[in-house]
Formats: structure tokens, C-alpha cells, sequence
């Protein structure tokens, strides 16, 4: 098997696995914008910064620029980021199937 067509075996298996969990991604992605709006709405930020606060909570980067100050924000913002474990590792998971499934393929031809 060619390696372009182990890329295309590769990415057909990557999208057949996102579009099975596609419900789940969807569903953190939702809660994790829906709660960095309400953060931004509870500290009085632009949404601009909730959502951006949200996706550098969510990934865990953390740069510190935005900081909630209230316990309320604080406490969604643990939930945050734990949403965006939960999503980390679900790409991670689809990924390594992905790759296994296109690997397995290519030792049986």
C-alpha cells in the first residue's frame, strides 16, 4: 500500500470515527461555550474574550490574561476544563483509531 493511500485510508477512518462521536464533540463544545458566555456575562467581558477564554481554558493553556474574579465563574471555569480534557482525549482516542485501523489495512495486504 502506497502511502498516499495509506493518508486517504487514514483520513476516511479519521472522519468515519468523528462522525460517529460527532453527538458527543458537539455536545462539550456546546457547554463549553455556552459556560464561557455566562462567564463573560458574569464578569462583564466582550464575548469575543468569553469564547476566547473558553477555548484557552478548555485546551488548558491558560495564559492568564483573563482571570474570572467571582467564585460562581471561577467554579464553571473548572468545569471548563474539564470539558476540554473530556474533548482533548476524545480526539486523541479518535486519532489513534484512526491510525490503527489504517495500520491493521496495511498488514493484511
Amino acid at each position: 500500500m502506497s502511502a498516499r493511500t495509506m493518508r486517504r485510508q487514514f483520513l476516511a477512518d479519521l472522519w468515519s470515527g468523528v462522525h460517529v462521536v460527532w453527538p458527543i464533540l458537539s455536545a462539550l463544545l456546546i457547554v463549553m461555550v455556552t459556560l464561557g458566555i455566562v462567564i463573560g456575562l458574569i464578569e462583564g467581558w466582550r464575548l469575543v474574550d468569553s469564547l476566547y477564554f473558553a477555548f484557552v481554558t478548555g485546551l488548558t493553556i491558560g495564559y492568564g490574561d483573563l482571570v474570572p474574579k467571582m467564585l460562581l465563574s471561577r467554579a464553571l471555569a473548572v468545569v471548563i476544563g474539564i470539558t476540554g480534557i473530556l474533548l482533548t482525549g476524545l480526539v486523541a482516542a479518535i486519532g489513534v483509531q484512526a491510525l490503527l485501523a489504517t495500520m491493521q489495512r496495511n498488514r493484511e495486504r
